[in-house]
């Protein structure tokens, strides 16, 4: 599949928006408080060893510790530590939640060439969501301000190189909205299918009520009666509201018939 290209200008703005944050990146971990080398690095211990510390400390329950073995693995370009500490960041765990410090680890690790399918691939892919999640509202109090074009891009490299279906869905919706691109409906079906075939639920009901309103009234019904079934408590009430709405506009017979072929998506899955 080839990955549609956005405006020239988009990608110089992604791209020196990129570089500047990279710039301010090193200065950043040069800053952070030294890891105390005689509780953690023995002689000829690499990053990767480090970074092993930290996270047995980190399953320990010993956060502090898990903190500081990840900002020095992170300093020697550890990419699983710097994802680690975006992680931690953006969820207040173990530090104080800190957005715009997530959002600059998240930089680091989009910035590096990483090839799909390497052990790595998946630290980027999760990288370049985090980041287009950030940049489609902005971080406030931050520099960080909202550029959904950006964010679209993000999203893209995320969904066509390292096919992430969370980020197909996303571009997906994107394209229904006309949110940093041209509104398509073509292409909106064609990143939700993607999606919806790596069974994420949100694309799943997404498509599903594409298809209801285009005259696909059984196949519409079905898939969204399957995917509520397969979402996340989080995405539940705003499936439920659609395959509701849906459920009350068609007819009785499509309603047995949704009913059956949900349950046969439910079986071998959404193809």
């Amino acid at each position: 599949m080839s990955q549609p290209r956005g405006s020239l200008s988009q990608v110089s703005r992604l791209v020196l928006f990129t570089l500047a944050l990279s710039c301010g990146f090193t200065g950043f971990v040069g800053s952070a408080r030294a890891l105390d080398e005689k509780k953690v690095v023995e002689p000829g211990s690499s990053p990767w060893d480090v970074f092993k510390f930290g996270f047995s400390a980190y399953k320990s329950g010993h956060k502090d510790q898990a903190v500081e073995a990840y900002r020095y693995a992170a300093e020697k370009g550890q990419i699983g530590a710097q994802w680690k500490l975006a992680r931690m960041y953006a969820e207040g765990d173990g530090v104080g939640r800190d957005d715009y410090q997530a959002f600059r680890f998240f930089a680091e690790i989009a910035r590096q060439e990483i090839e799909p399918g390497s052990p790595e691939d998946t630290y980027v892919s999760d990288a370049l969501v985090a980041l287009a999640r950030y940049l489609r509202t902005g971080i406030p109090g931050s520099p960080v301000t909202a550029d959904p074009a950006a964010a679209s891009d993000y999203y893209m490299r995320a969904a066509a190189t390292y096919r992430n279906p969370d980020a197909q869905f996303e571009v997906g919706k994107m394209y229904l909205r006309g949110e940093g691109v041209r509104a398509n409906v073509r292409q909106a079906g064609r990143w939700l299918q993607l999606a919806a075939e790596k069974g994420h639920a949100g694309a799943q009901a997404t498509l599903g009520n594409l298809l209801f309103h285009s005259g696909k009234a059984v196949r519409g019904l079905a898939m969204m009666t399957a995917a509520l079934e397969r979402a996340k408590p989080s995405d539940q009430p705003w499936i439920r509201g659609m395959q509701e709405e849906a459920f009350a506009l068609a007819g009785e017979k499509d309603r047995r018939n949704a009913i059956l072929m949900a349950q046969d998506l439910l079986t071998k899955g959404t193809k």
